[in-house]
């Protein structure tokens, strides 16, 4: 999906670049699919601020997303392609055979009235769902269960994708967006194709106020700080804080948060590329 620049006529509008919408093509979500979405503003059940950062926004309903695709057997033809508030890659709905509407992730290329399928014995066309023994090697998945029946868990935001590199018995070799190579279970589903709205990246909001409209609260620097409230905080003038690190004091950039003896590191075959 292509994005457009403004001209600077305001000054909100200077450096805003934002999506063309030019694939949506309902504005009308679907009723039987929506449901609440509660607010906390960052507050527990005592009333007390536990997150920072957190409050206000425009108000929201939820778009209740088939990431499992388990209708197996029978066809659906995609009725619209929507936007979705609640993630960055936008949404298709999907009518079956016999009535019923679903929601799901749409892969980017997808058309108004393409047919889709999933189970046993699909074939590995876009927008198709099948278990990984079943996609020849090479191809560009996306939305991929970690166990059977999970529902799909990687893969989802806009304009991510993985890549089925090989298969090793009962598992399957998947090199992920991170760059992480990982082995799945080939009882595992996954969706042919990528995510559609890559050009999400390239968006900018342009002025504050639209991160106030997603319920985004403004954000102190830890620099700006004295002492008392951050490890950065204090000093004479502009000083740089030292190391940068959190509130509570964990370092903030190439500390390894990861438990050394997790149960799924005999599941990695390549850990992902990290920044120098």
């Amino acid at each position: 999906m292509a994005v457009r620049k403004f001209k600077p006529v305001t000054p909100g509008q200077r450096h805003k670049i934002i999506s063309t919408f030019d694939e949506v093509t309902s504005s009308k979500p679907e009723k039987s699919l929506l449901g609440p979405i509660k607010k906390s503003g960052g507050r527990n059940n005592a009333g007390k601020m536990t997150m920072r950062h957190m409050g206000g926004g425009h108000k929201k309903r939820y778009r209740v997303i088939d990431f499992h695709r388990t209708k197996d057997g029978m066809s659906a033809t995609v009725d619209s392609i929507q936007y979705d508030p609640n993630r960055t890659s936008l949404i298709a709905l999907v009518v079956y055979e016999d009535g019923e509407k679903r929601y799901i992730i749409a892969p980017s290329g997808i058309k108004v009235g393409q047919t889709i399928r999933s189970g046993k014995g699909v074939a590995p066309e876009l927008g198709n769902t099948l278990t990984l023994d079943e996609i020849p090697l090479g191809t560009l998945i996306h939305n991929i269960e970690l166990y059977p029946g999970q529902g799909g868990v990687l893969a989802r935001s806009a304009g991510s994708y993985a890549q089925l590199t090989s298969r090793d018995g009962k598992y399957a070799i998947v090199k992920l967006p991170s760059g992480e190579t990982r082995m799945i279970l080939i009882t595992c589903r996954a969706t042919v194709g990528t995510v559609s709205n890559s050009d999400h990246g390239l968006e900018k909001s342009g002025k504050a106020g639209r991160s106030r409209w997603k319920g985004r609260r403004p954000r102190v620097r830890g620099v700006a700080m004295n002492p008392v409230d951050h490890p950065m905080g204090g000093g004479e003038g502009r000083s740089t804080g030292g190391h940068p690190r959190n509130r509570n004091g964990v370092p903030a950039k190439g500390y390894k948060t990861r438990a050394n003896k997790k149960a799924s590191d005999k599941y990695i075959v390549e850990r992902r590329k990290t920044k120098n």
